[in-house]
């Protein structure tokens, strides 16, 4: 006799109901999974269980006339995992991401969760999973900000101002008690301008737009960076001020003055290696080193020039006390951040367990009895 199962499915409106919103709670739940992280009770995919996921990346060009081709943000990942400690859970994140979403009235990426049971891989929940994604990508640099900013950082500056953007912001505001002022930057000042006037009705903050990175960049004393790939972004040395925070959510690029002078700390060391190990296999490490969020420190430590990832410094680690983050109020520092499926399955679990709880969500019958069970 086989087994029923059924799963819960969670809409949009329902994650939200469940408390994707509550900002508070994502960066808690982050950092949580930090700690996992560096204590190493989770798993990814790959064979060193640290890769990001797996891609279709489309070609240039098909002689197959429903082929899709490349463009701009266009692929299909799936991001499995399993995560430990009070969770002890596995699961995928899965999406497709088109740039072009956008001209049919969708976001860029569309983002689904799925959790399984451990044992058996009889799902538990499939839910919608695009503010999941922004709860828990606001989330990590949030955790940068509390553990690595200054306490009297008093201007955050913002480059990038979609959705993603403000995610980030929404999270990073909660551990910066004493910013007066927010510069909003980004390449279409449409979206920093709705940032803008978003942050003085929500938040009461000066919020002003500054379309040039130079003097976005000069005031802040926390930097967010979560611009897309599709925007490079150049820094340079002279502008950023001693103490500064950089939060990298996102691509960017800095003279190596710059890079020289800032300390790194990484959101996972493990990850980071993953990173190094795919660029060696794909036969063209400098491509992808462009590719990747850490592709231009990789190219330092390459040469010589920072100190190689196994003696780096994570922010799992300064969250257990095991090594210092900022040691001095006029250190540069820049957390890297590059996102992974154990914190989407964390965040999701959470919101799962309280759909439980407050009866939120739809329960899904995959089967009374399965079929196969039947035959054996």
């Amino acid at each position: 006799m086989g087994k029923r199962t059924e799963f819960l499915y969670m809409s949009e409106p329902d994650v939200i109901e469940a408390g994707v919103l509550d900002v508070k709670m994502c960066v808690n739940n982050a950092e949580e999974v930090f700690k996992l992280l560096v204590q190493g009770d989770y798993l990814m995919g790959g064979s060193n269980h640290n890769n990001h996921g797996m891609y279709i990346v489309f070609p240039k060009e098909t002689p197959f006339p429903n082929m899709p081709v490349a463009g701009p943000d266009r692929r299909f990942v799936a991001m499995p995992a399993y995560l430990g400690g009070r969770f002890d859970i596995c699961g995928q994140k899965w999406y497709g991401s088109n740039a072009e979403n956008k001209k049919v009235g969708l976001p860029r990426s569309i983002l689904m969760l799925t959790l399984n049971n451990k044992s058996t891989g009889e799902p538990l929940a499939y839910m919608s999973a695009n503010l999941i994604s922004a709860g828990r990508t606001g989330a990590v640099p949030a955790v940068g900000a509390r553990y690595l900013a200054r306490k009297d950082s008093k201007v955050l500056t913002l480059v990038g101002c979609g959705p993603i953007g403000k995610a980030c912001f929404d999270a990073i505001i909660t551990e910066l008690p004493n910013v007066e002022k927010v510069i909003c930057n980004n390449r279409s000042e449409e979206k920093a301008v709705s940032l803008a006037n978003y942050i003085k009705k929500n938040y009461g903050l000066n919020a002003i737009v500054e379309n040039s990175l130079e003097s976005a960049a000069r005031e802040a004393d926390v930097i967010s960076v979560a611009a897309s790939r599709t925007a490079p972004l150049h820094f340079k040395h002279k502008w950023i001020k001693p103490g500064c925070t950089i939060l990298a959510s996102g691509p960017l690029q800095c003279d190596e003055f710059l890079w020289m002078d800032m300390d790194i700390v990484y959101d996972h060391i493990g990850l980071h290696h993953a990173y190094v190990e795919e660029a060696i296999e794909s036969g063209d490490k400098d491509e992808y080193y462009s590719r990747v969020i850490g592709g231009p420190i990789y190219r330092l430590i390459d040469a010589g020039k920072k100190p190689a990832l196994d003696d780096s410094i994570s922010i799992g680690q300064v969250i257990i006390g095991e090594n210092q983050g900022r040691i001095c109020d006029k250190q540069i520092i820049c957390f890297v951040a590059c996102g992974m499926s154990v914190f989407d399955l964390g965040l999701g679990y959470d919101l799962y367990m309280t759909a439980l709880e407050k009866g939120i969500g739809q329960k899904l019958l995959l089967w009374e009895n399965p079929k196969q069970s039947e035959e054996e």
